[in-house]
């Protein structure tokens, strides 16, 4: 079904290491409106599209959010690397050091974990396509104030191309949106 080529969607090459941007980035990761919760609602709601032309949408969707979570994931990684004592405590990466060390794991900015909870499966393609807009302009929003607090050109770079993929993939479940009410419209679904 996919072909994983072992190499990132788009290039991650961070020379600073920046635990404190690492923290706010990270909840991209595994944080409420990040790529893992993207990822996984997208490929579950999948099942219960009326066509396969919307199926394809969310598994295309889907799958390019696991991506995302391994540009984020290397984000952070590479933001982790190698800091001093003195990087850890003077950035208050202290508390999640403690507990994962440099680990990359699903979490929000505030250090609460990745739950199911985040994601939204109802059943009803109106539904959880409206649901996935609200997901992707999330999402959008959430790049929006990294890039608020981010200096370094690059973090800068990966994390706007994150957010140009967040406005394609709203105007992609628009598209399956207007599909779908218009198959309803046409009596062929429901």
């Amino acid at each position: 079904m996919w072909v994983y080529e072992k190499k990132l969607e788009y290039p991650v090459k961070i020379k600073n290491p920046d635990p404190r941007m690492a923290q706010v980035i990270l909840s991209q990761y595994g944080g409420p409106d990040g790529e893992l919760s993207a990822s996984l609602r997208y490929l579950s709601q999948r099942f219960s599209m009326p066509d396969a032309i919307t199926k394809g949408v969310l598994n295309d969707i889907g799958t390019e959010e696991l991506a995302h979570l391994e540009i984020v994931g290397a984000i952070v990684y590479q933001l982790t690397r190698n800091l001093t004592e003195e990087q850890i405590k003077e950035s208050g990466f202290a508390n999640y050091f403690v507990d994962y060390n440099t680990a990359i794991y699903p979490s929000s900015a505030a250090g609460v974990p990745f739950t199911a909870a985040y994601l939204q499966s109802k059943g009803d393609p109106i539904t959880d396509l409206t649901e996935d807009l609200a997901a992707e302009q999330k999402a959008r929003a959430t790049y929006d104030n990294i890039l608020a607090l981010a200096d370094d050109p690059d973090v800068i770079d990966p994390i706007r191309f994150l957010r140009e993929r967040e406005v394609v993939h709203f105007q992609r479940f628009g598209e399956a949106l207007r599909r779908i009410t218009d198959l309803s419209a046409e009596k062929k679904y429901y």
